[in-house]
């Protein structure tokens, strides 16, 4: 990567970073772009090179959020002797919420933005951006683990939709049970979902 990239790439993380901060702490309605590129040391102008407008940001903001959490659980993964692809599923998603125990307001952050909007366009990706990076390593599972099914994606938002709902106010409030008491029961879910939607060869 040379220079002129290393700094552009710069200036988009500080602007990402930023504005996730600035978020969480002050809600996404309270903070203005120019609170943004305040906080993040860059010109007003430059915010307009990378980004159309808050939304525009918000978009990418959980989509690398996205992509820094799920990719962690990847890397652990790898750690793992884990070959068949439910376990590898649940593993991610024990990985994940355990994130999000640790980080609430990142849980509440991401919770409250995840639709299928955001991950057809954000995570799947379009003509325009192409995949993230989480959905790019979630289809190498998906590849090596020799199974087909009958849409990836919908069953990729189930399980988010599906985890998201459960655990939010499990983790918050430890309502109705705390998340080691709900985990088993998410599990047997998730695995209904991966099953059900499953093509037998």
């Amino acid at each position: 990567m040379g220079k002129i990239e290393e700094k552009k790439q710069q200036k988009i993380e500080s602007l990402l970073n930023s504005a996730f901060t600035l978020f969480t702490t002050n809600g996404f309605n309270k903070t203005s772009i120019s609170d943004i590129v305040t906080h993040a040391g860059v010109a007003k102008g430059t915010f307009y090179l990378y980004f159309s407008d808050k939304f525009d940001l918000r978009n990418k903001v959980i989509a690398h959020q996205a992509d820094r959490i799920f990719l962690a659980a990847v890397a652990d993964l790898a750690k793992q002797d884990l070959q068949d692809f439910e376990d590898q599923v649940l593993f991610l998603v024990d990985h994940i919420l355990r994130q999000f125990e640790q980080d609430k307001m990142l849980m509440t952050f991401m919770s409250k933005h995840l639709s299928w909007a955001f991950v057809k366009n954000t995570l799947v990706g379009n003509a325009q951006s192409g995949p993230g990076k989480a959905y790019l390593a979630f289809h190498s599972l998906l590849e090596h683990s020799g199974l087909t099914f009958r849409d990836p994606e919908i069953m990729l938002y189930m399980i988010i939709e599906f985890v998201s709902g459960v655990s939010y106010n499990s983790i918050l409030y430890h309502q109705p049970v705390p998340p080691e008491d709900l985990k088993p029961r998410m599990h047997d879910v998730i695995r209904y979902i991966i099953r059900s939607e499953q093509i037998s060869a």
